[in-house]
């Protein structure tokens, strides 16, 4: 005879037991709520430092390598397959996988504060920040600022300021830009999945720092 899924003799004395057992996990995953003011924000601050072996011929580093200016002169940087070769980037040292912020002081023509995966081209032309599916990228200028990510381009409104903060989840997928003075404003939001570490970098025809929490 057949019961519960076991085929037995039945002229064999039933020595043993059949038992079905249902068993159905359940994982309740309870994360913390995402923060909302700079003091929550900072909880999760993470240092960060700039990689020399990925900064553009035209970037200068300082500092402790938490600073980078653009300059005209060509830095004597030897030859490595990590760094940019036709653009003025800079990536940092630190892949991303949790929860982090980070703020940066900017000043010049524009600031490009962005995140990438490690494996964005160092070469190929659309290895600019925003102007790939690997990287996301904020504009910073006196004319205001633009979100940019796989070559689309949004125009972001916010109060102006000399200091912007990033706050990554990366297992939630958000990425958070917001604008930090006296106040903090948020100044655009992405909703995605993120399918590798991401590292912070920088695009500019200026200066930007990394500032110390």
């Amino acid at each position: 005879s057949y019961t519960c899924g076991i085929w037995y003799d039945d002229n064999i004395p039933s020595l043993c037991q059949c038992v079905c057992v249902s068993v159905v996990n359940i994982v309740d995953v309870v994360l913390p709520p995402e923060p909302k003011t700079r003091e929550q924000l900072i909880q999760y601050s993470c240092q960060l430092t700039l990689d020399p072996n990925t900064a553009g011929k035209h970037l200068s580093l300082s500092e402790g390598n938490r600073k980078v200016t653009y300059t005209r002169q060509v830095q004597p940087y030897p030859g490595h397959p990590d760094r940019f070769t036709n653009n003025y980037q800079v990536l940092c040292r630190e892949g991303l996988s949790g929860r982090c912020y980070w703020e940066v002081e900017w000043s010049g023509v524009y600031v490009i504060t962005a995140v990438s995966y490690k494996d964005i081209s160092r070469t190929e032309t659309g290895n600019r920040f925003g102007f790939n599916n690997k990287s996301w990228s904020l504009l910073c200028s006196s004319d205001g600022y633009y979100f940019r990510h796989n070559n689309v381009e949004t125009k972001v409104s916010g109060p102006q300021s000399s200091r912007v903060g990033v706050y990554l989840d990366h297992k939630a997928g958000t990425l958070s830009f917001y604008s930090v003075s006296d106040t903090m404003t948020l100044l655009h939001r992405v909703q995605t999945t993120f399918t590798q570490p991401l590292y912070p970098g920088f695009w500019l025809s200026g200066t930007a720092e990394l500032v110390k929490l």
